[in-house]
């Protein structure tokens, strides 16, 4: 009987004699495979990836610009950490309805215009941030508004980009662009905390909002100038060549009756609400509690530690897949680093003898550490619904991304009403391994989606 084997874009084929089934695929038609007119010729993909990396930095630039002054204009509009804890909140909210309409609109009419007006209008919203500072004495409301339209205007980006994977890069490719994407948010969360820790030192809170609105309007400057040609006009993207679905074949309900799907799903919300909770309050917990401590180490230093840590879970989980270890294994191996060790760390932090250095070398190990993430539920999506691991990844961060809101948000109650920190890090330890050992009993790695599948038999 035949050995049967899954190709990595989801396609089922056979290893067959000539009495066994035959699945026919794309390339066992006689006639020659229509050329993709989607893809980018390779001189102009070096462009984009390139452009990509330096937008996926300066967007997570913008995101931090108001974490990272979030403590400076508290004091100056005399909010509270409940206060705080809205305008942080309010970028979640946006953030979770264009998820998908991102996505949509990206197959549609080409992620690289919907990156090119999504960088034009965070751009203008980030450079509007202190001017509706001053309007008024509606600083909070107008702070939280210009969170919010930041989230909706950064929500199409990634499953923008995920779109252009799929439509524009070759198969070989694509694995190497989104994990030059994954790093570029660290290297953005980097460079946001050493230019933010320099600029308001000098010049003010406003000058960090000016000069990520300048670099981030430049940017889509010169993606318009240069790369898209002025040519921003919607154009339907040729799908003749992927295969279809009936999309009833797809059977969402019974998909997300299974119990790994739902595993996943709560693993990766929980670590959103932990990841969005440290970027949103760790510069304002190293001010209030070092004042005397310096910046940019803080602000710097845990994102730098970022970078390598991430390539590492990627090459141990490749190496531990490599030698024979089961994928579901390997996927809760690296999750038990991401959201259980990590959580070590973040108890540490507790303590009341904790010392500058020692928060610093803590709060670097838990985040270099909750990057294995990114080789453990990150990638499970597709290790169990290959056929729609875009769709159900954005569902999954839509999910992630509310209930970072929700976390952010309590968080700072937690410490307004607490005055302590401990309350924060004893709450993101909590849903940490809360999402762990549901993820440890109920994950698993083998695919729920093979029904979905139409195949044609031949004998």
């Amino acid at each position: 009987m035949a050995d049967k084997h899954t190709s990595g874009d989801g396609r089922i084929t056979f290893d067959s004699s000539l009495l066994d089934p035959i699945v026919k695929t794309s390339h066992d038609s006689d006639e020659e495979e229509p050329e993709d007119q989607n893809l980018w010729p390779r001189d102009q993909s070096r462009k984009w990836i390139q452009m990509l990396f330096m937008g996926t930095c300066l967007l997570y630039c913008a995101r931090m610009a108001m974490p990272i002054c979030s403590a400076t204009m508290a004091a100056s509009f005399n909010w509270s950490k409940i206060d705080s804890g809205l305008v942080l909140g309010g970028f979640f909210w946006g953030y979770c309805f264009t998820q998908v309409l991102g996505g949509h609109a990206s197959d549609k009419v080409g992620g690289e215009r919907v990156l090119f007006i999504s960088a034009a209008s965070w751009a203008l919203i980030t450079a509007a941030t202190p001017l509706l500072a001053k309007l008024g004495s509606h600083t909070l409301a107008l702070m939280t508004l210009a969170r919010f339209l930041m989230g909706l205007m950064q929500g199409v980006f990634f499953p923008s980009l995920a779109s252009l994977c799929s439509q524009r890069v070759v198969e070989g490719e694509r694995v190497l662009l989104m994990s030059t994407m994954n790093s570029a948010t660290y290297v953005g969360t980097l460079l946001a905390g050493g230019m933010g820790s320099l600029l308001m030192d000098k010049y003010g809170w406003e000058s960090m909002f000016y000069c990520i609105a300048f670099l981030s309007g430049l940017w889509a400057l010169i993606v318009w100038q240069f790369l898209l040609k002025g040519d921003v006009t919607p154009k339907r993207m040729d799908l003749s060549y992927i295969p279809k679905w009936s999309s009833s074949r797809m059977r969402w309900l019974n998909l997300f009756k299974k119990t790994p799907v739902w595993a996943m799903v709560f693993a990766h919300m929980c670590t959103c609400c932990t990841n969005y909770t440290l970027l949103s309050w760790l510069p304002t917990y190293f001010k209030e509690s070092f004042p005397h401590g310096t910046g940019w180490v803080y602000n710097v230093i845990p994102w730098l530690t970022a970078i390598p840590s991430a390539i590492c879970g990627g090459y141990v989980s490749s190496l531990l897949i490599n030698k024979g270890y089961e994928v579901s294994s390997v996927r809760k191996i690296m999750q038990f680093f991401a959201m259980g060790v990590s959580s070590i760390f973040i108890m540490l932090l507790s303590a009341r003898a904790v010392t500058y250095s020692s928060a610093v070398i803590f709060v670097s190990a838990a985040i270099g550490i909750s990057t294995f993430s990114s080789s453990g539920v990150s990638v499970n999506v597709q290790d169990l619904a290959p056929s729609c691991a875009g769709a159900l990844y954005g569902f999954m961060n839509m999910m992630g991304a509310f209930m970072g809101l929700v976390q952010v948000s309590v968080s700072g109650y937690l410490i307004e009403v607490t005055q302590s920190w401990a309350s924060v890090f004893s709450l993101i330890t909590f849903v940490n391994v809360t999402g762990l050992l549901i993820f440890l009993m109920f994950g698993d790695a083998r695919r729920v989606d093979q029904a979905e599948y139409s195949q044609v038999i031949e004998i």
